[in-house]
């Protein structure tokens, strides 16, 4: 809190009056860059999708092409949220967000029947929210060397491999 301080020009206690706890900061802080980053403008092609195929392939475009902008941020709490509660709450509640968008994208595929017979919805949406997460960008991206293209593409074919009924 007091590095924050220090780069805000404020004191540590002004930074405290405005958030009490630390958790508290770092869920403001991702909603904060959500918004300048404008990450509803950025799912609203699959909000408005026409079906679940093209919801799931808008929503994976979205979601692989703002990971790469939001890794600092990511990186910084996942490194953390083994030994910080706050930092794992703050995950947590992030997470809760995504999976939201991944059970959206499910119920519209069930809703069409198109949702695979052998997922119960929930088993789906883990799933979904699994093959989409940024552990495994970072690990096809950053360790693999994948371009970001070429993650989207194949994690979009291996999504619809998975979720949907052939």
């Amino acid at each position: 809190m007091s590095d924050i301080a220090k780069e805000a020009g404020v004191s540590r206690q002004a930074v405290y009056l405005h958030f009490p706890k630390r958790v508290e900061l770092l869920k403001a802080t991702t909603r904060f860059v959500d918004q300048q980053k404008d990450i509803d403008e950025r799912l609203a092609p699959s909000r408005s999708a026409p079906n679940g195929v093209a919801r799931l392939d808008a929503y994976v475009e979205a979601w692989g092409n703002y990971i790469p902008e939001i890794y600092g941020v990511v990186h910084a709490i996942l490194s953390m949220a083994d030994t910080d509660a706050e930092a794992r709450d703050t995950w947590e509640d992030r997470m809760h967000a995504l999976r939201e968008g991944c059970q959206a994208v499910i119920g519209m595929l069930s809703a069409e029947n198109r949702l695979t017979g052998d997922l119960s919805h929930e088993q789906a949406a883990d799933l979904f929210l699994t093959l989409i997460s940024v552990q495994n960008w970072e690990h096809l991206v950053r360790q693999c060397g994948w371009s970001q293209d070429m993650y989207i593409q194949h994690i979009t074919a291996l999504s619809k491999a998975a979720l949907i009924k052939a």
